[in-house]
């Protein structure tokens, strides 16, 4: 699932700080229609998610997906305090210049519980979501669906972090680096996978994994990027531009910068240097 290509809905934010109000939060068992982040920024107890028993702590994220039962046994003592954000979501995608919007699958592709090694980032984020939501603010409700997107990708990019090791983490660096100082030549996946020494499988699977594309599939939006800022520049013809980003085939080059920016080469010239 590539996160970028998700829309959010809000359903609402809450921010829980029991200590501060005095109240306590009471053990409660529910189930929810959407999705919900839980963040918890101190406290203990205990929450239990699918039958699972997870233990409440700081620096905790927990994602309860639509129709999983969970219960929450606050510490009393201690009561634990919370960030919570509850959204529904749909996948739009942009291609040869029509929007296709598909219905949410019921699960993102999350663990329900994952202790963050870089909270800090993420509560930040959080925070700024909770303070927006309930700010009210004209614009609240755009300004919150980016933020939660933010989110989304920082809590992504820190679970990646922990499941890859560092040395996966610095090879698909590297490979981005290359594509960046090739992106007027072809590269192909076996290139690839013999320069960081991991199998064509494997270079595959982690790449997906850590950047949501394919390969060659990154590596030609890089390539359209290109294309846009030599077209704007306004001194090349679309079949140089073509060349110049190792293209071949003109008329390939074209149907693949339709295909991702859902205009042709030569509207998108016409467009943006033009205005027509």
């Amino acid at each position: 699932m590539n996160i970028n290509k998700l829309f959010f809905h809000i359903h609402y934010c809450n921010s829980s700080k029991f200590k501060e109000t005095g109240r306590y939060p009471r053990k409660f068992t529910r189930t929810l229609s959407h999705h919900e982040f839980v963040l918890v920024t101190e406290g203990a107890g205990n929450i239990v998610i699918g039958g699972k028993t997870y233990p409440l702590k700081q620096g905790m994220l927990f994602y309860i997906s639509p129709g999983v039962m969970h219960s929450l046994d606050p510490d009393t003592k201690d009561p634990p305090c919370f960030l919570t954000v509850h959204f529904s979501y749909a996948q739009v995608n942009f291609n040869d210049g029509q929007w296709d919007i598909t219905d949410e699958p019921r699960m993102l592709p999350l663990h329900a519980a994952q202790e963050l090694k870089d909270a800090y980032s993420v509560q930040d984020l959080f925070h700024k979501l909770v303070d927006c939501w309930d700010g009210k603010l004209p614009g609240y409700e755009l300004m919150s669906r980016t933020l939660l997107q933010q989110l989304g990708i920082a809590i992504f990019q820190s679970v990646r972090k922990q499941q890859w090791s560092g040395s996966n983490s610095r090879k698909m660096e590297k490979i981005i680096q290359y594509m960046h100082q090739h992106v007027s030549s072809k590269i192909t996946l076996t290139e690839l996978s013999e320069m960081v020494q991991l199998s064509p499988t494997y270079l595959s699977r982690t790449f997906k994994d850590t950047t949501g594309y394919a390969v060659i599939e990154f590596f030609n939006k890089i390539k359209i990027d290109k294309a846009k800022e030599l077209l704007i520049e306004g001194d090349k013809k679309v079949k140089e531009v073509a060349q110049a980003l190792g293209f071949t085939d003109e008329f390939y080059f074209s149907r693949l910068f339709k295909r991702m920016e859902g205009i042709s080469p030569s509207e998108y010239y016409s467009k943006n240097v033009h205005g027509v």
